[in-house]
C-alpha cells in the first residue's frame, strides 16, 4: 500500500473508483445474464457493461473468475468498444472456461466457439466462427473455433472460422489467425504463422 501523499493520491483515488465501478457493473451484468438466459458461474468481474445477444435455442456459458473490460478506462492500452458476445442461430454454443480475461473482445458464433481455461484476450480481439453475411449465398459454412487452455491473444488479434489454437500458444498483436496452430508456439502475422516454439523451464 502506497503512503497517502500528493504523489500517490491520484493513483489511490483511481483504484478506489475502479473498484466501485466494477461492483456496480458486475451486479448489472449478472442481472443482464439472467435476462438473456446466459449461464454464468460465480466470481466473474465486469468493468463496464458488455453487450449480449443470445438467439433463442442457443447456449452461452461463462465459467468462473472471468474478467471483462468494457469501459474505455478499464484497460489503458485502449478499448474501442464493449465486450460483445452473441449467438446467431438456434443450437449455437459459446462456451468460455474459467479464469479467462477479455478487453473489448468480440465473440460471435453461428455454430460453436469454445474457449478453454485461462484464455487471455488483448484489447479489441475478435473470435468468430462465421463470415457473418448469412444472407449471402457466396459465403462458406460456419465452422467451429476451439481455443485451448492458457492461450494468449495479442491486442487486435482476429481468430477466424475453423481454427483450433493449441494449449499455451501466444498470438502476436494485430495477427489474423486463418488456420489451426499447434500447442506451445508463438505465432504472428496476417495470416498468422508459427515463429518459434515456447520452451518451458523444467524444474529438477
Amino acid at each position: 500500500m502506497h503512503p497517502v501523499n500528493r504523489d500517490s493520491l491520484p493513483h489511490i483515488v483511481a483504484c478506489i473508483t475502479k473498484l466501485f465501478r466494477q461492483k456496480i457493473f458486475t451486479r448489472l451484468t449478472y442481472w443482464l445474464c439472467r435476462w438473456w438466459g446466459i449461464d454464468i458461474a460465480s466470481d466473474c468481474v465486469f468493468d463496464g457493461l458488455p453487450y449480449f445477444y443470445r438467439c433463442p435455442g442457443s447456449q452461452i456459458y461463462i465459467g468462473c473468475r472471468c474478467r471483462f473490460n468494457s469501459s474505455k478506462k478499464s484497460n489503458l492500452i485502449g478499448i474501442n468498444h464493449s465486450c460483445m458476445i452473441s449467438t446467431l442461430r438456434e443450437k449455437t454454443i459459446i462456451e468460455i472456461g474459467g479464469g479467462c480475461g477479455f478487453s473489448g473482445t468480440v465473440i460471435g458464433a453461428e455454430k460453436q466457439v469454445v474457449l478453454g481455461k485461462n484464455v487471455r484476450c488483448g484489447a479489441n480481439t475478435i473470435i468468430t466462427d462465421t463470415d457473418w453475411h448469412t444472407d449471402d449465398p457466396g459465403t462458406g459454412k460456419a465452422t467451429a473455433v476451439i481455443i485451448e487452455d492458457d492461450v494468449w491473444l495479442g491486442v487486435n488479434a482476429v481468430v477466424l472460422k475453423g481454427v483450433t489454437i493449441g494449449k499455451g500458444t501466444i498470438i502476436g498483436a494485430n495477427s489474423v489467425v486463418t488456420a489451426s496452430l499447434p500447442a506451445g508456439v508463438v505465432a504472428a502475422g496476417n495470416p498468422a504463422k508459427v515463429i518459434r516454439e515456447i520452451k518451458l523451464a523444467v524444474c529438477k
